[in-house]
């Protein structure tokens, strides 16, 4: 995690979706959200729920739910993740938090009016002792909990309440913010993004099958599907954490080949000095800089010329970078 975190070794405990709260995280206190993102303003509910756990001989976790509450309140219109499952694991666990509890949200959760949702599924489901969240945080069935409402609901629960201010950049009024960060990477500003969070950026998928075209032009590549995502195309420097746990340095490119086929987004990762087998396994891909926009070339021989010059200056910003790395 960044520099200030408290990253003590302790266990990590995951309850996934129907899995039962385990002992060891039972009378925890929760920070509860979405976390898309898992960014700056995630982390200070993370320090301030150990604080609060610590402060009380609790077990400190986070509360998060799936499928994104916009997911099933407005299936028609794909959301841009900018973690999925998996990536939440993997960040919370770098967290010093004690463990991550999932929760299904359907419609049963979404019609729970908010004294329920306090008394029934936080005290008496979860077991929790107490709550953390950000300090416009609204619950319950139509939104109708609000902040003061947690507090007085927590009291007469006997649950502790504590409520987070919103968290800016050096310099910046506004807090940061999951749709601030969407949008960067959707401009390419990886910079931008990587800032707000705290850490490079980075998506998980299975390696499929492609045309292995990249082969042909000398840059063989791992193919990666990535859902619903809004990245800008074009070419960026990353960095490739393999299933074996292996860091390689790479170029990769999204969007939909313009030279060839103009097909669906894809992301290509090319990976410096490796050969080997990917098909089927997971990689995990960090974005660390964004070298230009997707282009439309004459020939096979352009597009090579210019995957040279690519690869040339993703090697450069790689050796530069200094943004701290969830993966490692």
């Amino acid at each position: 995690m960044a520099s200030g975190d408290d990253t003590t070794a302790r266990p990590f405990h995951l309850c996934r979706v129907d899995e039962p709260v385990p002992a060891a995280l039972r009378g925890a206190v929760a920070a509860i959200g979405n976390f898309d993102g898992v960014h700056r303003g995630h982390r200070a509910l993370a320090a301030a729920v150990r604080e609060e756990a610590r402060a009380g001989d609790h077990p400190a976790v986070a509360l998060t739910f799936e499928p994104h509450p916009r997911a099933f309140f407005r299936p028609e219109a794909p959301m841009f993740r900018l973690t999925g499952e998996h990536a939440k694991e993997i960040l919370f666990a770098h967290s010093g938090l004690d463990g991550l509890i999932v929760r299904r949200f359907d419609a049963d959760l979404a019609g729970t009016s908010a004294r329920a949702f306090v008394m029934d599924f936080l005290r008496d489901g979860l077991g929790l002792s107490g709550v953390v969240v950000g300090h416009d945080f609204h619950f319950g069935r139509a939104r109708e909990g609000t902040p003061s409402l947690l507090r007085d609901l927590c009291r007469e629960a006997g649950l502790t309440c504590r409520l987070v201010d919103p968290v800016a950049l050096l310099g910046e009024e506004e807090p940061v913010s999951s749709s601030k960060i969407r949008n960067a990477l959707a401009d390419g500003d990886v910079a931008r993004a990587n800032a707000l969070l705290g850490y490079r950026w980075f998506v998980t998928a299975e390696v499929r099958h492609g045309d292995k075209r990249g082969r042909v032009l000398g840059y063989p590549t791992a193919n990666l599907m990535l859902a619903d995502c809004a990245l800008a195309h074009g070419i960026y420097a990353v960095r490739i954490k393999l299933p074996d746990g292996a860091i390689k340095d790479g170029v990769a490119s999204y969007g939909r080949r313009p030279t060839f086929d103009d097909g669906a987004p894809l992301l290509e990762v090319n990976l410096f000095d490796f050969a080997g087998d990917l098909y089927g396994q997971e990689l995990a891909v960090e974005f660390v800089a964004y070298i230009r926009g997707e282009e439309r070339f004459a020939s096979a021989d352009d597009l090579i010329a210019r995957m040279h010059l690519d690869a040339a200056e993703a090697k450069r910003l790689l050796a530069a970078d200094a943004v701290p790395s969830m993966l490692a």
